[in-house]
Order: structure tokens, then C-alpha cells, then sequence
């Protein structure tokens, strides 16, 4: 039986072929824990609209976890994602009516400078995470928030120590780091915050100010306020990561589909799309059932975690031709890397954006990058990409 929490050697690093397998043999598949690994396009979907029978919240399964009370805790339960109505709605539409398409709008000039800044400074012998696709999003969530450039230093540390601890198990190290990640950021976020009361921004583009002020359904609480900023920059900065490192490393290895895409880079929103689905940034969605429900065959009794796995359903030949092939052209593409229903990504236009300028722009400029052979992968279960890619530009 295939255990998430002990994956067969090699997952971690290529999940690919594991899922297709679970796709054939197994798409529902019970835990060691009791829980259930779900990898239909089809049942993740359904289990996405249903947010009466399928709820997000986590204080059952993060207590034992990370304790109840504990930093992680506080920030794992308070935030968007883990939550449902009615918290789940009054805060997702704060956050929309922050990211509007004007404030969106108003981004993508600074996005690009941000790009080709870092393209006019990369030196012959890169690393594509450290040196670019790591740095875009920690920039433009900076710029959100209007975090002083000075400032922003620790924020990449504090995002990857706050999600490693959603990883299926966890060392008595890394939970350590995830702790001392929240605890140092609500400390900073505190300041901030009060700066920001005493000296307001434009909320029609600065996204704390509309998030501090509200909107007419009231206010966030200072809880809220402070745990949904760390959600902000969490939400926004390894899954862009990834899905920029993701496409280049794809792109190098599928020299045909990089070649299709510098002869018309009217396809770049396609690739996009198609990278999205092909190496999803995140992985794995959880929720967990209030009523007796089944699947594949299995009764699963109310109060069951389920693991949702993304990567698989994006993969499923019910739903995609040639699944296993990677296509910029392919079209429609209904992926599931923003999840679906009334939990589906808030931030997806913004992330889709830093991708689609972030590739292009780096092809232009670099469309003979060569990556080395000592790439190295992340190393995470729940988020896929890389850790350090390195690459020779010309």
C-alpha cells in the first residue's frame, strides 16, 4: 500500500510515475492513519464545490501536530486556506477587493522592471532559484505589502520554515524553525502594521492599508490581520518559485516545446497553463469529511482527513490526452494547481502573471540557457520544484 508519510524511494523527487500508477491501481487509497490519499480530477473536483461535507478547516488535524496554542498552530488555523465560512468568506473578500485588476494592473510595470533587472545582473554562471525565480515573488508580495526593500531580507527564510511544517512528517528541527519562522514574523508584521495605521497607503494599491481598513462587511481582527499578511507572503512565494523554476526546467528539457515557444510566444499564456499542470507548484490539498461519504469503493466515515492530490489529477487520461506528455499547445487545459470551487487561489491571476513575464522575458533574453547537471530538488512532498538549478545563460 502506498504511504504518504513513508513514500517508496525516489517519490520526493519524482512523484510522476507513482501517481500514474495510483491513477491505474489505486486512485482512492486508505492510510496507515486513517486517512485517504484521493487522486481523481474527477473526485478532487467534486470534493472542491462541497464545502458542507468537505471542510478546510485543520484544528482537529494540526493540534497533535503542532500543538495546540503553538505558533504554527495559531498561524495554520487563522489563515485563509484553513478556513470555511463564514471566516473563510469575510476574509477571502477583503483580500479580492485588495487584488483588484486595477491594483494587478497598476503591478506589472514593477514586475517587469523587477524581471529584466535581475536578467541585466545575472552573471554567466547562475543558479535560476537563488538568483531569479526565488527572488520575483518575494519582490512583488514586498511591493503588495509595501515592505521596505531593506526589510524583506528574511522573508523568503520565514516562508519556506512556515510551510515545510505542512510536509506529511516532520524532525523535531524543522518544527523548531517553523515555530521561531511565525513568532519572528508576527513580531515584525506588529511593527509594520502600526507604521502603516499612523501613515496609511493608496488602498486602491497598497494591500495592508485595504487590508487594515477593511470593507463595508467590517474588519479583520489584529489576529487575522497579522496571520493572513504571513498567508499572503506564503501563498505567493514557493508555489511562483517553483512554477518559474518549474517552466525553465521544463522548457531545457523539452528543447521542441521551447524551440515552439520562441517561434510564437503568443503561446507563453498556454505554457504557462501547461507548466501549471504538468509539475504543479503544490501538490497536495487536504480536507476533511463531516458525513459518512464514498469513493472508489471505500466507505470513509465523517471526521477522515483526505489528501487531495493535486499532481495526480492533473495527470488523470480521463480528463487530459496524453497526460504524461508535456505540451505548451494543449488546450483546454483544466487543470487543478489553484484548486477549484469557492476555495480556488486568490491570488491565481497575479501568480499567472509573474509567470508568463518571468518566462518570457527570460527567453528573450537567454534563449540558449544550458542547465547544469546538479540540479537539485526541493525536496518536499507537498511542494514540487527545485532547490538549486544551476545554469550556464549563453
Amino acid at each position: 500500500m502506498f504511504d504518504l508519510a513513508n513514500p517508496p524511494a525516489g517519490f520526493v523527487a519524482n512523484p510522476f510515475p507513482f501517481y500514474d500508477d495510483l491513477l491505474r491501481q489505486s486512485p482512492v487509497t486508505p492510510q496507515p492513519d486513517g486517512s485517504y490519499l484521493i487522486c481523481r480530477h474527477a473526485d478532487l473536483s467534486a470534493i472542491y464545490k462541497d464545502t458542507g461535507t468537505y471542510i478546510s478547516d485543520k484544528k482537529q488535524a494540526f493540534a497533535p501536530k503542532f500543538g495546540r496554542g503553538t505558533p504554527l498552530y495559531e498561524h495554520h488555523t487563522t489563515s485563509l486556506v484553513f478556513n470555511d465560512p463564514p471566516l473563510h468568506t469575510r476574509v477571502r473578500r477583503i483580500m479580492t477587493s485588495a487584488l483588484t485588476p486595477r491594483a494587478l494592473k497598476a503591478m506589472e510595470p514593477g514586475l517587469i522592471a523587477t524581471v529584466d533587472h535581475l536578467l541585466d545582473n545575472m552573471p554567466q554562471e547562475s543558479d535560476l532559484i537563488e538568483d531569479f525565480a526565488s527572488v520575483i515573488p518575494i519582490q512583488i508580495i514586498g511591493n503588495l505589502l509595501d515592505i521596505p526593500m531593506e526589510e524583506r531580507h528574511p522573508l523568503r527564510d520565514w516562508s519556506l520554515a512556515i510551510l515545510g511544517a505542512l510536509e506529511p512528517t516532520l524532525t523535531e528541527a524543522q518544527l523548531a524553525r517553523g515555530h521561531a519562522a511565525v513568532t519572528e514574523f508576527k513580531q515584525y508584521l506588529q511593527d509594520l502594521i502600526a507604521r502603516r495605521r499612523a501613515h496609511p497607503g493608496d488602498p486602491e494599491t497598497d494591500v495592508l492599508t485595504r487590508l487594515i481598513q477593511g470593507d463595508d462587511s467590517g474588519k479583520l481582527s489584529e489576529i487575522e490581520l497579522i496571520q493572513n499578511c504571513i498567508f499572503i507572503l506564503n501563498a505567493g512565494h514557493e508555489t511562483t518559485t517553483n512554477l518559474i523554476g518549474n517552466g525553465l526546467a521544463l522548457l531545457h528539457d523539452h528543447p521542441d516545446q521551447k524551440s515552439r515557444l520562441l517561434n510564437d510566444l503568443t503561446l507563453i499564456d498556454r505554457g504557462v497553463e501547461e507548466v501549471l499542470r504538468y509539475r504543479s507548484p503544490n501538490q497536495f490539498g487536504n480536507r476533511e469529511t463531516t458525513a459518512e461519504v464514498q469513493f472508489g469503493g471505500h466507505k470513509i466515515p465523517p471526521g477522515t482527513n483526505l489528501h487531495l492530490c493535486i499532481g495526480a489529477a492533473n495527470r488523470d487520461p480521463e480528463v487530459f490526452d496524453n497526460p504524461t506528455q508535456f505540451d505548451i499547445t494543449r488546450h483546454p487545459n483544466r487543470h487543478l494547481a489553484f484548486a477549484a470551487g469557492p476555495h480556488f487561489c486568490v491570488g491565481l491571476t497575479l501568480a499567472r502573471m509573474e509567470g508568463r513575464i518571468a518566462l518570457e522575458h527570460f527567453l528573450k533574453r537567454f534563449p540558449d540557457y544550458r542547465l547544469s547537471d546538479t540540479r537539485t530538488p526541493g525536496g518536499r512532498i507537498r511542494f514540487h520544484g527545485y532547490q538549486n538549478l544551476p545554469a550556464r545563460l549563453s
